[in-house]
């Protein structure tokens, strides 16, 4: 039986299951779903990266054209479109995923060669790739069409090659069983390998790039500990070279169409015609950290009328300020129209209440939304209400709701609780610092942005779930470290013997 589980193919089969039950189960669509299709239909029928406004086809750049390129080669291949290819989508997406929980155990596998660099780390990967195949949060996006499933893939990709770049560093070579590789090559190409993944990435997400941007923080600080300007310079250019490449079409395709050279797309997705509601998202700024409020207010502008009553009382400061939001949504909600008189007048609030408590709309409210999307319960795409508090009234409306979510919620912290244990168990092995380093800081960067986006929303931090689960996978490698070896040539120093 120890032999079955400790098979990748039986680990990959559970992870197959546990993806196409959620598929035939939980299939869910989102706000951006209908806008992804109708990009790829007109790209595959007109060859136009267009939307259709008033009955006329606009060419656009509110998103990046990964995602809208794969649907359109599914449809070609599958010969379906829309929602009746959505089973196709997502089943190629159970794949990807699969992908990356390989990558992830990859990845697990090359962190603990860093600190033990003769280790044969079966049982990290293992351990790895089960906690990947049977993490639900990340399972769960593959049965929306959203770009998590790829965002999480590239970003993997490139956090590996950012590894591997480390064990070029110490001079290793890199054992895979009876197989070895040898890592002694230019550390410039694995640094143009991870940025030509986070390029790749940045097609379906334009933050993907984030991961670049830790890395030359990280090594930036640990080549020029040790004065290797040149060896500094020549890694990052041959990232930035690497990142740039894919974005190359897309930035000439909007020169040309758009007259604009614009390599990602703008911080304002809206069309001409719209007004980009800067006011009311500053106001919205300095008080709304969950998720909850997303669907009651952000989500309802220029669609749906918003209530005053479903605003959170910690949105006023006094009753007057209250009033004046009052009057402004009265006005919108008679039209369903933000005008630019209305957003003024929240940018006026917004400007007030942080002139009040700056701290508040600096700090307090970025961490709590930072908290919020770590620590949610992950069940958006499922059918519960998340509901937990109060514990009473919560159980006798529905026990079996309160039981999932609360269940959810302490998954979601036990997977944060080991990857804590693991980059601490890493972190005591000197040679694997600057990874443990760059992991941290990719996380806590891109954790930093999220919480600038107008809705925090805990999907965005999905993206980091490799990094996470590749630390976690470090508690199990107590038993899998053998004897290490004693001089290795290199920049890093030799590695110690395995407690």
């Amino acid at each position: 039986m120890r032999r079955v589980f400790s098979n990748p193919v039986t680990a990959l089969v559970a992870g197959w299951c546990l993806r196409f039950f959620l598929v035939r189960q939980y299939p869910a669509t989102s706000g951006d779903t209908g806008l992804y299709e109708q990009l790829a239909t007109n790209w595959l029928k007109h060859h136009a990266y267009a939307m259709n406004v008033a009955g006329a086809m606009i060419p656009v750049d509110l998103r990046m054209p990964g995602y809208p390129a794969f649907l359109a080669l599914v449809y070609w291949l599958s010969g379906k479109t829309g929602p009746e290819a959505r089973w196709w989508v997502m089943s190629a997406q159970v794949v990807v995923d699969l992908l990356t929980c390989l990558v992830t155990a990859a990845l697990a596998s090359v962190l603990v060669f860093l600190a033990f660099e003769s280790v044969r780390p079966r049982r990290v990967f293992t351990a790895a790739l089960w906690l990947a195949v049977l993490c639900p949060f990340t399972a769960n996006y593959v049965a929306v069409l959203l770009t998590e499933t790829w965002a999480s893939f590239f970003t993997a990709l490139a956090l590996l090659f950012l590894c591997l770049l480390l064990l070029r560093f110490r001079g290793s070579i890199f054992f895979v069983d009876t197989v070895s590789v040898d890592l002694r090559a230019g550390a410039e190409w694995f640094g143009a390998l991870a940025g030509f993944a986070a390029g790749l990435g940045a097609l379906f997400r334009p933050e993907t790039p984030l991961v670049l941007v830790a890395a030359w923080l990280v090594l930036g600080c640990y080549l020029l500990g040790r004065r290797r300007w040149l060896k500094m310079i020549k890694i990052f250019a041959f990232m930035g070279a690497g990142c740039v490449v894919p974005l190359i079409p897309w930035a000439v395709r909007n020169a040309v169409t758009l007259h604009e050279m614009q390599f990602l797309t703008p911080k304002n997705s809206t069309l001409p015609t719209e007004i980009v509601p800067l006011g009311f998202v500053a106001w919205e700024k300095t008080w709304l950290f969950r998720m909850r409020d997303c669907y009651l207010v952000s989500w309802k502008l220029n669609d749906e009328a918003i209530n005053l009553e479903d605003i959170p009382g910690h949105a006023f400061d006094t009753p007057e300020e209250k009033e004046r939001v009052a009057k402004l949504l009265k006005f919108y909600n008679e039209d369903l129209s933000l005008t630019a008189e209305e957003d003024a007048g929240f940018g006026e609030l917004a400007s007030e209440r942080t002139a009040r408590h700056p701290l508040r709309t600096y700090l307090s409210v970025p961490l709590k939304r930072s908290f919020m999307m770590w620590l949610t319960p992950r069940i958006e795409l499922l059918p519960y209400s998340g509901k937990v508090f109060p514990l009473a009234e919560a159980w006798q409306e529905d026990p079996i709701d309160q039981s999932v979510t609360a269940g959810f919620t302490v998954l979601n912290v036990l997977y944060l609780a080991l990857t804590a244990w693991g980059a601490w168990r890493l972190w005591r092995q000197p040679e694997a610092r600057v990874a443990v380093a760059l992991l941290v800081a990719f996380m806590v960067l891109r954790t930093a942005f999220l919480t600038t986006l107008e809705t925090p929303e805990p999907r965005y931090v999905l993206v980091c779930f490799p990094a996470m689960l590749a630390l976690a996978a470090q508690v199990f490698a107590r038993n899998s470290a053998g004897k290490a070896s004693v001089s290795v040539p290199g920049d890093l120093p030799a590695p110690t013997p395995a407690p």
